[in-house]
């Protein structure tokens, strides 16, 4: 990979990154007047800012010769949906079943649909909290340190966070090195 081409994938991956650590922090009780709007901004900012980093190496791919089906297959151009329809069937069906609403006779009726809400329903049931799962709470609080420390505001993470999450996002922000620009 051309060393330009990395330097720019680090950066918007990073982007991402701290995208997604606004997704989870406005998912907290003290943004209850904001979480919908924030979430989907931040939700979406993610996903626009991976989408580049998937067209960006694509651009490279097909740049240097890689053929159209190969780069198609790459992409998984058929698991893409359209943020812009809004949500489809298939979303609404999840998010029943995730909510514990009862399924519609629509849903009940089509295969597929059915599949999803049963997925919603299953999700709800086996959903562990971070805290429950090692490897969840191990990643929530990197983010919350990580952000804590870039922001100067590891104090915060007491306000907000549980217990176990925001005294591992504190020791994560205490070993963290705030970064300072290169000189040249």
């Amino acid at each position: 990979m051309p060393e330009p081409l990395r330097r720019a994938i680090h950066q918007l991956v990073s982007e991402a990154v701290m995208a997604c650590q606004e997704v989870l922090r406005y998912t907290e009780p003290d943004q209850a007047r904001a979480w919908k709007r924030m979430t989907l901004y931040r939700a979406t900012d993610a996903a626009d800012t991976m989408d580049m980093v998937s067209l960006l190496i694509a651009a490279y791919c097909r740049h240097t010769g890689m053929p159209e089906d190969t780069l198609q297959q790459y992409l998984q151009t058929r698991q893409q949906q359209n943020r812009a329809a809004g949500p489809q069937d298939e979303d609404r069906a999840c998010l029943a079943g995730l909510i514990g609403e009862p399924a519609s006779p629509k849903m009940l009726s089509d295969p597929e649909l059915r599949m999803l809400y049963s997925q919603g329903r299953s999700g709800a049931e086996n959903a562990l909290q971070p805290e429950d799962d090692p490897q969840k709470l191990f990643t929530e609080a990197c983010l919350h340190g990580l952000r804590a420390k870039l922001c100067d505001d590891v104090d915060s993470l007491d306000s907000y966070l549980p217990p176990q999450m925001a005294a591992m996002a504190q020791k994560v922000a205490e070993v963290l090195e705030v970064p300072h620009p290169a000189t040249v």
